[in-house]
């Protein structure tokens, strides 16, 4: 297939090489025509994921209508609060009704739209059957190293779902295909969010089974919320539930986690922020996860608590208190 990659931070580049090593004729975008510029020539994207050699085969570029105009397959890769600008920019060069994954995961500030919804808002209705998302445990340097991954792909749709499994499966790379597009995508964008805390936790010196309990409360939180967004509760045990959120608030190479802990650490996010190169997705996303729960009247305590901790410097000490004093009840309840 031909595809187009658009986005080439760390996630887009390596699953542009992916892509390229099972055969597919791939061009990766990237926004700054600088580092276009530096991939093409070096075949490393030295600011997002060096010391990974793209393939020759990869084509890079900065020209959107390059990396779009015929494409089979389009790969969006743009971080959640620019995916919507970006996608504007595509959509006058898009050919008939390719299929587009969204590999972005978050939920747009207020519109509350995941990113299925934008990518159909602006591509049009038409590209409701054509639109998926790939969510699962897989960090971009692992995947380009070729380390055995799974992942899941939903869909609205069986058929697309199952067409792009296949475009994506690898022998290092194996895809499970799903219909629970909303239930997929949640857990991509709250696993951030609570990755944050579990790395919070680990940055005050709270212990592994202060660990153990913030990631089960939040799949607990996860699973609240898919139910109330018609979701499907068995998805929130698999690889975009589960597996995303152990691998996001335990592993080393978590940008969310690595931001929670600095916090956990006492520096302030302002700092955090200014001193990292790619995006942490929770930062901006606990605002609108926890709009967006308020307004599904789901109860999301650690969610909130992230939110009052980056955005209104509520003292992490404090946080972990308020959390621990909430009022007891039954482990599972709506």
């Amino acid at each position: 297939m031909r595809v187009g990659v658009i986005g080439g931070g760390s996630f887009g580049t390596a699953l542009a090489k992916l892509l390229e090593e099972v055969s597919h004729d791939v061009t990766l975008w990237v926004r700054h025509p600088t580092l276009a510029r530096e991939i093409a020539v070096q075949r490393e994207n030295r600011v997002y994921l060096p010391g990974v050699i793209l393939p020759p085969g990869i084509r890079v570029t900065s020209a959107i209508e390059a990396a779009v105009t015929g494409c089979e397959l389009m790969l969006a890769v743009s971080p959640s609060h620019v995916m919507r600008e970006v996608m504007i920019q595509v959509r006058p060069y898009v050919q008939g009704l390719p299929y587009v994954v969204s590999a972005a995961k978050g939920v747009e500030e207020g519109s509350l739209h995941r990113m299925s919804e934008v990518l159909i808002d602006v591509l049009g209705p038409e590209f409701r059957e054509r639109v998926a998302a790939l969510s699962g445990p897989s960090f971009a340097r692992e995947v380009a190293a070729g380390m055995p991954t799974a992942v899941t792909v939903a869909a609205h749709n069986s058929d697309t779902a199952e067409a792009v499994q296949k475009a994506f499966q690898a022998p290092t790379f194996r895809v499970y295909s799903s219909t629970d597009l909303p239930g997929v995508e949640l857990g991509g964008a709250v696993k951030n969010v609570i990755a944050i805390a579990a790395g919070v936790s680990d940055g005050l010196g709270l212990g592994s089974s202060s660990r153990a309990a913030l990631i089960t409360r939040g799949v607990a939180e996860l699973a609240r919320r898919v139910k109330k967004m018609a979701g499907v509760q068995q998805t929130v045990s698999g690889l975009s539930g589960v597996g995303d959120m152990v691998l996001t608030c335990t592993g080393d190479l978590s940008r969310n986690r690595t931001v929670g802990l600095r916090i956990g650490r006492g520096e302030g996010l302002r700092d955090i922020l200014a001193s990292m190169t790619m995006v942490a997705e929770g930062v901006r996303n606990s605002l609108s996860i926890c709009e967006l729960a308020r307004r599904v009247g789901a109860e999301m305590p650690i969610t909130e608590q992230v939110r009052l901790m980056l955005h209104e410097d509520k003292p992490a000490h404090q946080a972990v208190g308020d959390l621990m004093r909430r009022q007891a009840r039954p482990e599972f309840w709506e």
